[in-house]
Formats: structure tokens, sequence, C-alpha cells
């Protein structure tokens, strides 16, 4: 409550009508009819969420998108008017100043020592009470951070009494501002990419989600191309290097100019609207500037949407492990990861951190907290984000990928010490991504490795993308490894050799063999026996019958959708 009255506070001078806490935005008050700022920094869902915890206002929150009826609200012996507003994964929180009255409406209930319903909905589990100064530049209880609001000079919008000033516009005009210029923290706050509704590049962009494809590729002398049903498909004619940075270069902030400079290429993700969400590639390259634009999903991928096992459901069983999502590259990591994380969003009330490079779904507010943490933008590596994260209080840590050793060592030692650990590796197979996990350690270290890993190790995921039989897109084909004794011990003696053994007699663990599954994809019709036998392992295992289905009658394999297949992730 002590961070929220310093806020509050400023309600006590006449001229304030009304405190406006946005996620995305700095904290401002009305002021004479104009927003002030009060702060230098951006507020996160997280810091509001601190400051109105012990407080009535939590009770306000809405449990759906939406806006709390004003409603008299008794904070620290004053009554004010508060109403809470939802967007997706943002909040709004605005107080003013009033009367008591008979006349008022509604008071909200005094706050209880339970976990409220509303924020259990949201995100589960109750958080510490650290509260966000006015001034967050300054230190606590310093004359810096008790920032008095005066008159703005002539001629300028009103803006708080510091060295930043912030000017705001109408909340009208725009309900989440994004960071300003000045801030320290304004690269490591995402913002949207623009485009013109007309230019080339929205146009391209917009052809590309109509006819489903995975990727646009912009190269400086080449035409454009879209990546389709796995094939690069040309598209108009070629582009000039001028054309192609006048449709690459407004979509660079200045991390990823500096980037680009530095290195020569640029990873970042951007929302471009009438399209939505995409991952970003752009590199220097013979003929000039080439652009690569993964086109993400625009719904939050579930187990059902993309048609994945239904085994993959027991992980909710799990509160520490390390499950590893496998595949050549662009086979879908990412979205089955993606996946894994709305279904502990979805049914559990935890604390989700992703350390992600870009950042590329978004995940809405359902019942977890989600924290997502770009490398580069918020954090310096994956080594340094999962290093903090052990104490961020996490409940399920998600990793992009495990690209090297010391990643791994982080991501084990997580499983190890109560979280349960999502990752994804490019590898093809499931016996190769154990491999790769203990290969990383210098072969000194790997007996304690194999050790580690086998007491840790639930599930992995190991997928491929199948050309679709019609030609309208591609399938997920999935083999499936589930933790058990049997399986540790083959881990811990070094005894992998015997693994096909093992899936061929698994079925009863859960487990699923890649052959049985692209036989129940020819079975179903959705692909050909050419595509199975090209895909498989060991073709001689298709020639059997195929093995029975999953007793569970909610997740036939038989039936995946193409969805996956589609975006080619």
């Amino acid at each position: 409550m002590a961070g929220l009255d310093r806020f509050l506070a400023h309600l006590r001078q006449s001229e304030v009508s009304e405190i406006v806490l946005q996620s995305g935005a700095v904290a401002a008050a009305t002021y004479q009819g104009k927003l002030v700022a009060l702060a230098r920094e951006p507020l996160s869902v997280q810091q509001i969420i601190r400051l109105i915890q012990t407080t009535p206002l939590i009770d306000l929150l809405p449990a759906q998108d939406g806006s709390s009826r004003p409603t008299v609200t008794e904070l620290n012996g004053h009554s004010y008017l508060a109403t809470l507003s939802r967007k997706g994964s943002r909040l709004e929180v605005r107080v003013a100043r009033t009367k008591p009255a008979a006349s008022q409406p509604e008071r909200a209930e005094a706050p209880r020592d339970r976990t409220r319903a509303a924020i259990g909905s949201v995100w589960g589990r109750e958080a510490p009470t650290t509260g966000v100064r006015t001034n967050i530049g300054a230190p606590p209880g310093s004359a810096e951070s008790e920032t008095r609001i005066s008159p703005p000079p002539e001629g300028r919008t009103a803006v708080a009494q510091s060295s930043s000033s912030v000017e705001l516009s109408s909340p009208s005009e725009r309900l989440f501002r994004p960071p300003t210029e000045d801030s320290r923290f304004s690269e490591s706050v995402e913002t949207d990419a623009t485009a013109e509704a007309d230019s080339p590049l929205h146009s391209l962009l917009r052809q590309a989600r109509a006819v489903s494809a995975s990727d646009l590729h912009l190269m400086s002398g080449e035409p454009a191309r879209l990546r389709s049903n796995g094939n690069l498909v040309q598209h108009g004619t070629p582009l000039s290097d001028v054309a192609v940075r006048g449709m690459v270069q407004p979509l660079l902030n200045d991390r990823s100019k500096r980037q680009l400079e530095e290195l020569g290429y640029a990873d970042f993700a951007c929302d471009i609207e009438g399209v939505g969400r995409l991952r970003v590639n752009v590199c220097n390259q013979r003929s000039g500037l080439k652009g690569c634009f993964r086109l993400v999903m625009q719904e939050t991928p579930t187990l059902g949407s993309l048609g994945l096992p239904q085994e993959l459901r027991q992980i909710l069983r799990y509160h520490q492990g390390l499950v590893v999502i496998s595949g050549p590259n662009a086979a879908g990591k990412t979205t089955t990861l993606a996946a894994l994380v709305d279904l502990f969003n979805a049914e559990r009330r935890v604390h989700i951190i992703t350390v992600e490079d870009p950042v590329e779904i978004v995940h809405p507010i359902k019942q977890a907290l989600v924290t997502q943490r770009e490398v580069g933008a918020h954090t310096g590596s994956f080594q340094s984000a999962l290093k903090g994260a052990l104490r961020e209080d996490p409940d399920v840590i998600a990793i992009g990928e495990l690209r090297d050793r010391e990643t791994v060592e982080k991501a084990l030692e997580a499983s190890e010490t109560g979280h349960l650990v999502f990752a994804t590796m490019s590898t093809p197979s499931g016996s190769s991504t154990i491999d790769r996990l203990i290969d990383m350690f210098p072969p000194d270290d790997q007996a304690q490795v194999r050790a580690t890993l086998a007491g840790a190790l639930k599930f992995v995921v190991s997928q491929r993308l199948v050309p679709r039989k019609d030609g309208n897109g591609r399938i997920a084909a999935v083999e499936l490894l589930t933790g058990n004794i049997a399986l540790w011990s083959l881990i811990r003696d070094d005894k992998l050799f015997q693994l096909p053994s093992l899936l061929q007699r698994g079925r009863a663990f859960g487990m699923i063999r890649i052959e049985d599954s692209l036989k129940e994809l020819v079975a179903a019709g959705h692909i050909s026996q050419d595509t199975a036998t090209a895909f498989a392992d060991d073709p001689r295992l298709l020639a059997d019958g195929p093995r029975p289905q999953s007793p569970d009658p909610s997740g036939p394999r038989g039936a995946r959708r193409a969805i996956l297949g589609k975006k080619g992730r």
C-alpha cells in the first residue's frame, strides 16, 4: 500500500482530479484537465498488480477484457472513485477524488485475507507488495522521489516537474502509451513497427497471410518470395536495393540499427496493423539488404488446435523437471513451446517466465502470470536471464532454445531445484536430442550429466512437418519420449542405442514412434505412403499394421490440424 499511497498523495492537491496507472506507460495524474507524468519509467503489469494487491482495488479487476463499474473505494481512510480496465495483457487503473455520499456508486468491500477471486483468475498467486516510487530514478524517501505537480510552462503540455519531462496524450487518443524515447529502459519495451496501410511491404504481407505462407523473403535484385507448403515461390518482379531498404528500414528501432551495423544482421519481432505479429531478420548480403519475415500465428496455439498428442497433457501433473521440444529448423518447435505455455497459462495459477530471442507469440492474461523476456532487449543472454529467473519465484521456465553448455547447465539446475523447464533444440529425433544434451559437456562431466538428466527428463517431443497429400500445407508427425524408469536407466547407463527397442514396447508408457505417427497420418488420408517413407527413420516399420490408437478419444493423432504446418514453425 505504501507504493500506491505515494501516487494517491497527489489527489490531495485541489487541482488534481485523477490518477492514471497504465501498463506500458508512465504513471500520470489529471492536472487541470491535462495529463501530467508522475514518473520517468513506464509501469509493467506486474508493478501495477503489486501496487493494488493488498487493497480493495484488486476486487475490481475484471476476469476478462472490459472495465469495472466506477466504485467508491476506501484507501487509507479516504474515499476514492476507482475503475479498473483490462485489455489482453494490459491493465489500466484510474483513481479519482470523490466525496462520500449515499448516492455514490457501490462501495468496494474491505480487503480480505485470502487471495481474491479476481486476481486468482488472472495470476493465481499473491505477489509481494513492493511499491513503485513516483520517481523511479530517485532513491526512496528522497525529495526527488516525491514529485509535486506544478503548472506547466506557457505553450507546453502539462508534465511532471523533473529532469526528464514526458508529454502525455489524452487517454482518449491512446489508451496504452509506449515508453518515452529518453527512458533508459525504452529499448527494453517493445513498440509496434510502422508500415503504411498501402505500402508495398504491407501489401506483400497481407498476400502472404491470405495464402497461409509461413515466410516472406525480400532480397535486393530478386523478386519477393513466399514460403508456401515448405517451398519458396516467386512473387512479382525483381526489387531494387532501394526498394528493399525502403520497406525494411522503417521497421528498425535504434537497437536493431546498431545490431545491423555492428553484426551485419538484426533479429526482432514486431506487430503491424492489419497483418499481425512478425519475427523479422534483416541482414546485409552480396547484392544489398535482405529481409525475412516469419508470420507468427495470430491466435495463441493450443494442443488441440495443433493436433498434438493428448499425452502431453500429463505435463500438468509435474511441478519440476525438463521437457524438450526438438526437430529441424522450421518444424514448429516455437509453436509447440507456446502451446505448452498456454496449457499452464489456461489451467494453473503459476508464474511462468519465458526467455526468447525474440518474443514471438504474446501470451494474454489467463490463469497464470506470464513474464516474457527477450534476449538483447530485456536481458543480455539466455544464461543471465535463467540465473536471474531462479530469484524471481518462477514455477515454469520456458527457454527459446538450448544453444550452448551454459544454458543447458542452468536449465538442468532449474529443473533440479523445483521448477518445470520447457526448452527447444534443433535436433532431428529424441535420441539425438538426449545425445546432444550430454555431448555439450566435457567427457569427465558426462557421467554426472547423465545422472542429472535421467532424474530430470519428463518428455522429449520430436516433431517434423510433412507435406499434406492434397498439397494444402503441412502437417505434424510426432515422436514422443516419456520419462520413466526404463528411459532413465538407458540414459544413466549410456545405452541409448537400445532406445528404438524401448519405443517399440513403450506404448504403455505413452511413447510414440515417428513411424507410428506417420502410419496414422497415412491411414487418415492426410499424407501419401511415399511421403511417410521419405520422412520415416526406419521405413521398414511402415509395413506393419498401425498400432492401436491412443485410449484418449479426445486426442486422435490421425486428425492433426494443418495449422502448425501452414505456419512452418
